[in-house]
């Protein structure tokens, strides 16, 4: 089999999913041990609360994940909004690489800018005004100085609150902002993007001043399918398994 970079996001893997749990638990040890590197893009977990939870199926992620970093696949991490806590014990565990909210790799000769999604969604300012201050040190260390129990209790909560609000709002406050995709595409110099975070898997052909750009959403896995984007030097393929 040709080796080829792989690219997944939005999981949601939490102990009520086992269906999903068990697809990507087949996914790495049969498909991504095939590849050259994979490429995860944020929401992996449904809650991260901390790197010292042992909740189910936490620790055969781990596991999983060591075993195909041991194989030579590099395995890359991107936190979404609902596991921006993942630390460096995530890390020495499994070996792999967490990454920044935006990075831009050399995928097969195209600088490409790959990110979550979760930033480009401008138009929602309560979420970008939570973002802001979750992601401050101060508050991280907060949350993760207060027992497991309160941290589940508080992870539930939060969930809850999340599927309220968003049935409160419009799906284009949801969708990202198409004019903070060009200027983030501008920014760092790139002509394709990748990310996920809006569940609304497409290939968008857009146009930035005159030169043509593909934006890439990657698929939300669910309890009946899940959707890889695959690269090699012939191009791209969108597999469902």
């Amino acid at each position: 089999m040709q080796q080829d970079i792989l690219f997944i996001s939005d999981l949601h893997i939490g102990l009520e999913k086992p269906e999903i749990t068990q697809r990507f638990l087949d996914f790495l040890k049969y498909r991504a041990s095939q590849a050259n590197a994979l490429y995860i893009l944020g929401d992996l977990f449904d809650a991260w609360i901390g790197d010292d939870d042992p909740t189910p199926p936490n620790n055969k992620i781990r596991t999983q994940l060591k075993e195909l970093v041991q194989s030579g696949v590099q395995v890359f991490l991107q936190p979404g909004n609902r596991d921006f806590l993942l630390g460096q014990r995530f890390c020495e565990d499994t070996g792999v690489i967490l990454l920044d909210d935006y990075v831009v790799i050399d995928l097969f000769g195209t600088p490409t800018l790959i990110t979550h999604g979760d930033l480009l969604c401008t138009d929602d300012l309560a979420y970008q005004a939570f973002r802001i201050k979750s992601h401050t040190e101060a508050w991280k260390n907060n949350v993760l100085s207060k027992p497991l129990l309160l941290r589940l209790i508080a992870a539930r909560w939060y969930r809850l609150r999340s599927y309220f609000h968003k049935r409160k709002k419009s799906s284009d406050i949801m969708d990202v902002n198409q004019n903070t995709v060009a200027e983030k595409m501008l920014e760092y110099h790139c002509y394709r993007l990748i990310h996920g975070h809006t569940h609304r898997p497409n290939v968008h052909n857009i146009v930035i001043n005159t030169i043509s750009a593909q934006r890439f959403v990657l698929a939300a896995w669910n309890k009946n399918t899940g959707s890889v984007l695959s690269w090699n030097n012939q191009g791209y393929q969108i597999i469902t398994l």
